[in-house]
C-alpha cells in the first residue's frame, strides 16, 4: 500500500541497548574533546614559554653589544669601498684600566687605550684571510676628528699610534687606520682586556706552541719553550707580554698576538661551539658584553649573518703580517711605517690581491709575516 507523501512516516523504535551505546559514545566524544583541548592548552602554554625564553635570551644577549655609529662620526671623507666583495675589519683590543680591567692592570697605567690594532683583510670568495698588525708605537699622523661629545680636535702629526683611542675615541682610530692606508673599513670590532680573559675561560682555554722560554716579571707570563694550554689570566698575559720576548720592544709581542689570534680561532672551530646551544649562550653571553662594534653590527641577527658569511675561512690559512716598519731617526723608541712595502702593502688590499712578498720584509723585525 502507497503512503501519501504528505504524512510524516513514524521513525522506527530503538532498543534499550542501543539508546546507552550512543549516550556512552556521547560521553566518550566529550572526554575526548576535552582531552585534547588539554593538550592543545598545554602546547600552547609550552609555546609561549619557549618563545618569551626565547625572546629574553636573545634581548639579554643583544642588550649586551655596544655600537658606534662611524659612519656618522667619520662623514663622507672616507676611501671607497672595495671594488670586490671582500671585506676590511678592524680589530681593536682595548685596555680601559678601570672597573673589571683595573684588576688586570699591572702596570697601573691610568686612561683607555687600544692595545692591540689589527686590520682583518677578508677576500672576496671568504674562503682566506690576511691580519694585518698595527704596532702600538707607531708614529702616524692623526686626522682631524670629532669626539663623541661633538667636540672638534685638530689633525696632529707624529702621535704614537695607540694614543688616538685614548684621546679622540674609536671613530678617530677607524678614521687614522682609513687614511694612512687608503682602505675603507667595513666593519669595526672592540673587545675589552676583562672580556678576552673571560671568552678564553668559557671556551675553556686556549693551546699555544712556543720556541723559546718566556719570563716577563711585567705581564706575569712564565712559560718553558713547549706547548702549553692557557686559562684566561694566562692568554691575557701571553697577549700582553713584551719585555720577555725579542728585543722587548712592542714589535715582539705582535708576533704572539698573531699567534694567539690563530689559535683561539682554531679553538672555537675544534670544539664546534656553534652547534652546542649550551656552550653557545655562555661563549655569547661573555663575549657580547665584551663587544663594542660599529652600529651596523651591533645586534645579534647583524653578527650571526657576517659570521656565517665568514664559515669558510680556515684558521689555519690565515696569513697573519704586521706593518712595515722602521725605526724613528729621532726617537729610537717609536717606528714609522717603512716605504715602500707599507704602501704596497695596502695598495693590494686596496686590490683584493695576493701581497707580495717584498711587502711582508719590515726594516725593524725582518720579514713581518
Amino acid at each position: 500500500m502507497s503512503h501519501d507523501l504528505s504524512t510524516p512516516v513514524p521513525p522506527a523504535p530503538r532498543s534499550p541497548s542501543e539508546g546507552r551505546g550512543s549516550r556512552r559514545a556521547g560521553k566518550n566524544g566529550k572526554k575526548k574533546r576535552r582531552t585534547g583541548r588539554k593538550v592543545l592548552l598545554g602546547l600552547a602554554v609550552l609555546v609561549v614559554a619557549a618563545a618569551g625564553t626565547g625572546y629574553w635570551l636573545y634581548s639579554d644577549l643583544n642588550g649586551n653589544i655596544k655600537g658606534v655609529d662611524i659612519n656618522d662620526a667619520i662623514g663622507k671623507d672616507r676611501p671607497e669601498k672595495l671594488p670586490t666583495s671582500g671585506q676590511n675589519i678592524l680589530i681593536l683590543g682595548s685596555d680601559s684600566r678601570a672597573g673589571d680591567n683595573a684588576e688586570l692592570n699591572t702596570g697601573k697605567v691610568a686612561g683607555a687605550r687600544s692595545d692591540t690594532a689589527l686590520v682583518m683583510h677578508i677576500p672576496e670568495g671568504r674562503k682566506e684571510a690576511v691580519a694585518v698588525s698595527i704596532p702600538r708605537d707607531t708614529l702616524v699622523t692623526r686626522p682631524e676628528c670629532t669626539k663623541p661629545d661633538g667636540s672638534e680636535v685638530a689633525s696632529a702629526e707624529r702621535v704614537m699610534f695607540n694614543s688616538v683611542y685614548s684621546q679622540v675615541g674609536p671613530a678617530c682610530v677607524v678614521k687614522t687606520v682609513e687614511k694612512m692606508s687608503g682602505v675603507r673599513m667595513d666593519h669595526y670590532v672592540e673587545i675589552d682586556f676583562a672580556g678576552f680573559k673571560d671568552l678564553v675561560d668559557a671556551i675553556g682555554g686556549v693551546t699555544v706552541t712556543v720556541d723559546q722560554d718566556i719570563h716577563d716579571k711585567s705581564s706575569g707570563l712564565d712559560l718553558t719553550a713547549g706547548t702549553h694550554r692557557l686559562n684566561g689570566t694566562d692568554s691575557l698575559a701571553f697577549v700582553r707580554t713584551r719585555h720577555g720576548i725579542g728585543d722587548g720592544s712592542d714589535l715582539g709581542r705582535i708576533g704572539l698576538q698573531q699567534e694567539f689570534m690563530i689559535a683561539l680561532l682554531s679553538e672555537i672551530k675544534k670544539q664546534d661551539l656553534l652547534g652546542s646551544p649550551t656552550k653557545t649562550y655562555k661563549i655569547a653571553d661573555t663575549l657580547t658584553a665584551a663587544l663594542t662594534t660599529d652600529s651596523e653590527l651591533a645586534s645579534l641577527t647583524a653578527l650571526a649573518d657576517f659570521g656565517r658569511s665568514l664559515n669558510g675561512v680556515d684558521p689555519s690559512t690565515m696569513e697573519t703580517i704586521m706593518l712595515p716598519v722602521a725605526y724613528d731617526k729621532i726617537d729610537p723608541n717609536r717606528v714609522v711605517a717603512a716605504e715602500p712595502q707599507a704602501s704596497t702593502l695596502w695598495k693590494a688590499i686596496r686590490g683584493d690581491q695576493e701581497i707580495p712578498e717584498s711587502a711582508k720584509k719590515s726594516p725593524a723585525g725582518g720579514k713581518t709575516s
